[in-house]
């Protein structure tokens, strides 16, 4: 039998008919299994290349819903649901998209287009407790025999974490006695926030913690410790709370000095529901702030819990503060300023957003002029926040100051040319009326141009706003003692609890 694969062209010559019938069928048949194999391999890189253009498309819809465009997204609510969702199909999108793309025969990266800059991991914080893991290879001995020597090593960091542990405190007090005269000697116990109590101080703050900060109800919470074999009922964790309240209120007093000390100070509020045990349902309460200047070195903030919206609750809080108030334009604040020595700073991006509003819904050319003139006051201010006080004042005061008095002699001529009543004669209104206030950053250079600053340390109270959180908890009496303690409490618990409290 001929070997096709060793024969050259001038063998072909010497073939009988009958050879070279052979060789042709032999050939023939090579080309068909390899036209087989080709159009499987076209079939695989089609299917291939059709499944990363469905991943491509998916990932492009995703990155749409989480950045694109306020008026072609979710909702607030919406895309608070489903953003850690969005985050794990795009994360799981993009690691199919990886592995496809480096597969052979795959269609790479088109030609001129950048590859899409990576972003920059975070360095593991430095206090982390490090665990060592030593590789070497086996054999340090070269091939030609002779020993090899370590020239250097990489190291790189993966983090860990170790779930919960509950552990015991036991606490030994040794007894002594004299046996001629009788006497007794042992230390006395030590003071806990809970005496003669089960949860040793960790763990009432581990409690509180959970529940206020990591908006984790008490029911939830029972069932995470049983996994560990301890049994806590959520009529405990809420008396445990309650205690622990009562025992931060030192710290809160303490803390509340030391943010009222600002000379300026941010200040907003937000509802969260309230269990009415009498009525069997929730109503609203509010949840003042009250923070230093986002200027401020030492930066603090302070939460007050009030069952109401009025002036009385701001002003009982300021009482005997004398400074500047950075707020927005709600009338409760008007009796505020009355009081002491107080000056009125206004919030610029309250006043954008009346306009914003009217872009969105293209009612007002008008409105468009007036964002990208409070624009260009941004720019200027991103550009300040980094100086000392008094160059940022400087900074303001020589480019700042003309833009805002261009803006003003703009607001009222534009003002005589809208309809009184008229969405955009609002909006113009709002800042105009506050004019004064808008402007005491031109004045102070520790008073910034709006109170984003509050509004972003307001944000963690968004995560929890469906759980009624300071009235009488779950599986607690309204009638019980514990229960007046624990809604007493929630004052001093409350401000320890929260991730943005600072200590001088």
């Amino acid at each position: 039998m001929l070997n096709v694969h060793e024969l050259k062209a001038q063998d072909l010559q010497r073939l009988s008919p009958s050879a070279l019938a052979e060789v042709a069928a032999t050939m023939l048949q090579h080309i068909a299994e390899q036209g087989k194999l080709i159009t499987t391999q076209a079939q695989a890189i089609k299917f291939r290349d059709v499944k990363i253009e469905r991943i491509t498309f998916e990932l492009a819809r995703l990155k749409s819903w989480r950045f694109a465009a306020k008026t072609e997204r979710m909702n607030a609510e919406q895309r608070q649901l489903f953003e850690e969702t969005l985050a794990a199909d795009q994360a799981s999108l993009e690691a199919q998209l990886e592995a496809l793309q480096g597969q052979p025969g795959t269609q790479g990266e088109p030609a001129g287009k950048t590859p899409a800059r990576q972003p920059k991991r975070q360095a593991l914080p430095e206090h982390l407790r490090r665990v060592d893991h030593h590789h070497e290879p086996e054999n340090i001995t070269c091939g030609c025999g002779q020993p090899m020597v370590r020239i250097g090593e990489d190291v790189s960091e993966k983090l860990d974490i170790v779930p919960a542990e509950f552990f015991v405190h036991r606490h030994v007090r040794g007894k002594w006695t004299c046996k001629c005269c009788q006497t007794l000697v042992q230390e006395p116990v030590a003071p806990h926030i809970i005496d003669k109590g089960m949860p040793a101080e960790g763990l009432i703050a581990h409690t509180l913690v959970s529940r206020f900060v990591d908006h984790i109800p008490y029911y939830r919470q029972e069932q995470i410790n049983a996994r560990s074999g301890i049994h806590t009922p959520r009529s405990t964790l809420a008396a445990w709370s309650g205690q622990g309240g009562a025992g931060l209120i030192p710290l809160f007093d303490a803390h509340r000095k030391f943010v009222l000390g600002a000379n300026v100070l941010h200040v907003d509020e937000t509802p969260v529901n309230m269990l009415d045990p009498g009525a069997g349902k929730t109503k609203r309460a509010y949840i003042w702030a009250y923070a230093r200047s986002g200027f401020d070195v030492l930066p603090g903030v302070v939460y007050d819990f009030c069952v109401g919206r009025g002036a009385k609750y701001p002003v009982a809080f300021l009482q005997d503060w004398s400074g500047t108030l950075v707020c927005d334009g709600y009338a409760a604040y008007d009796t505020v300023f009355k009081l002491e020595q107080r000056i009125e700073a206004g919030c610029l991006a309250h006043a954008r957003r009346k306009f914003d509003e009217l872009i969105k819904d293209n009612q007002s050319p008008v409105a468009a002029q007036a964002v990208l003139r409070i624009a260009k006051l941004y720019c200027i201010e991103r550009e300040a926040r980094v100086l000392s006080v008094e160059q940022r004042l400087d900074m303001r005061q020589a480019r700042a100051k003309p833009l805002w008095e261009e803006m003003h002699v703009w607001l009222q001529l534009e003002r005589q040319r809208v309809p009184d009543g008229s969405a955009i004669a609002n909006a113009i209104d709002y800042s105009l009326n506050r004019w004064s206030a808008l402007m005491a950053n031109l004045v102070d250079g520790d008073v910034p141009i709006d109170n984003n600053h509050i509004e972003n340390l307001m944000r963690p109270w968004a995560m929890g706003r469906n759980y009624p959180r300071f009235a009488i908890m779950e599986g607690m009496r309204p009638t019980s003692r514990r229960s007046n303690l624990h809604l007493g409490a929630m004052r001093g618990a409350f401000h320890l609890c929260n991730r943005c409290i600072n200590l001088p």
